[in-house]
């Protein structure tokens, strides 16, 4: 092989590789978000990263894990849909939540000043495990809820704790309804976790 065509062939090789690490970094939802045992099997990493989160706010694995998938479907890069204008036009997001938690912008930021976890990117699945986990623990000690009551928690999470204690979640059946469904996920987790939480623990991924 020529000179020039073996550097044309690393110069491809290692562009790949970098593509293949970025798409790594910010990769599509796991398969089967109704298990989470095959999402931790699918995605290295995430269940240390959902471990060390729960270990750090005190606030269940399953819980954290069934909000994330209410709010994104883990989805690195969700957003809200965007408002219509006259029926047609695309307008602006109805909110600036963003990532695997769906986060505000200002909530993002009082989390990095408070947590701290100041380069936190709410795209990046450890940081928003932590912020979920941060917040329930958050929600947990100021409103006096069980770290494992994941209907209240999550009535917490989308009205904010003002308007938890406020009870602005009277007027929206709706939300209700989301609230158990989350609750329910949040057990089915927690039973599928302890199948196979033993094997996870001695993972080999060093990640």
């Amino acid at each position: 092989m020529k000179r020039h065509s073996v550097a044309r062939y690393w110069k491809a090789s290692v562009v790949a590789g970098i593509c293949f690490i970025l798409s790594g970094c910010v990769s599509g939802p796991p398969r089967n978000t109704e298990n989470i045992c095959d999402i931790f099997d699918q995605k290295n990493g995430w269940y240390n990263d959902a471990k060390k989160a729960s270990k750090r706010w005190g606030i269940p694995i399953s819980l954290n894990m069934a909000f994330i998938h209410q709010e994104s479907r883990f989805v690195a890069r969700a957003k809200p849909p965007r408002t219509k204008i006259l029926w047609v036009i695309p307008g602006p997001r109805k909110s600036s939540a963003y990532g695997y938690p769906q986060a505000k912008d200002e909530t993002w930021k009082w989390y990095k000043k408070k947590a701290p976890h100041r380069g936190a990117d709410r795209s990046d699945f450890d940081d928003a495990i932590d912020f979920v986990a941060w917040y329930n623990s958050v929600s947990a000690k100021k409103l006096n809820l069980r770290t494992s009551d994941a209907y209240n928690l999550y009535l917490a999470y989308h009205e904010g704790m003002g308007g938890f204690k406020n009870q602005s979640y009277n007027s929206k059946p709706w939300l209700k309804k989301v609230a158990q469904k989350v609750s329910v996920r949040a057990s089915q987790y927690k039973k599928q976790l302890s199948s196979c939480e033993n094997r996870l623990g001695r993972s080999w991924w060093p990640f």
